[in-house]
């Protein structure tokens, strides 16, 4: 990887090692597609360190609430819209490096790549200095949501919504929902509900609604998706 810095760079990333933050800030795009030498491992760093940091934030500020409400509240701050806002504040757009493709097809303002991009520098950040450094980032430039959330004034998104906001942002495709089973009483009635991306099945959830059991279906999806992103990439695209 060709070494590169910047004064911008240095002033927006509290990371020593410039080798590690010049990696956060690399596409694969750029680096055809050389896990060693672009973003993705710290990302999925990165997006463990921030729902720790988050959790962390809404266990101690919100003690009344049940571990329902805090996984909602937790999920609805890490999605990419949020991590998108929290890149711009911290001004990591103009740093990204991009390849000459995705910069003209507009990566630069992608949602996906933007929120992709926080998460690996906060990766790096932690390696480089630490869970508080870490901490200190994440909450900082979070603070517009988190205290929104706390004011009542950022509403608590379904797992529905967030799945669907996450499979445009990511791949351009809307979940569909379908009952594969139905059974019990008349009125103890139990649904099976699977989500699928086009083809491919990535959750499911049962309950004694159509509806609840949708939910199900999409919190499982949440996790499977974001832990298998690679591969849906390479099925999807």
């Amino acid at each position: 990887m060709r070494f590169w810095w910047s004064r911008k760079a240095e002033t927006a990333l509290p990371i020593r090692n410039k080798t590690l933050a010049e990696q956060a800030l690399t596409h694969r795009s750029y680096t055809e597609g050389d896990l060693q030498a672009s973003n993705e491992r710290l990302e999925l760093l990165g997006d463990a360190v921030i729902g720790l940091v988050i959790a962390e934030y809404l266990f101690h500020r919100h003690p009344d609430w049940d571990q329902g409400q805090l996984s909602k509240a937790r999920a609805s701050l890490v999605r990419a819209s949020v991590l998108c806002e929290a890149a711009k504040r911290a001004g990591l757009p103009p740093l990204i490096k991009l390849s000459p493709a995705e910069e003209q097809a507009g990566g630069r303002e992608r949602a996906s790549i933007l929120s992709d991009t926080f998460e690996a520098v906060v990766g790096a950040i932690y390696l480089d200095q630490g869970y508080k450094a870490a901490q200190d980032y994440i909450l900082t430039h979070l603070q517009p949501e988190l205290q929104a959330l706390d004011e009542g004034r950022m509403p608590i998104q379904d797992y529905k919504s967030m799945l669907q906001e996450r499979t445009q942002a990511w791949w351009r495709v809307t979940p569909v929902y379908e009952v594969v089973e139905e059974h019990g009483s008349p009125h103890q009635r139990t649904f099976v509900v699977q989500v699928r991306l086009k083809d491919l099945v990535v959750g499911r959830g049962s309950g004694p609604s159509k509806k609840q059991a949708e939910q199900k279906a999409a919190e499982e999806a949440l996790q499977y998706t974001q832990q298998n992103r690679r591969l849906i990439d390479e099925t999807l695209c």
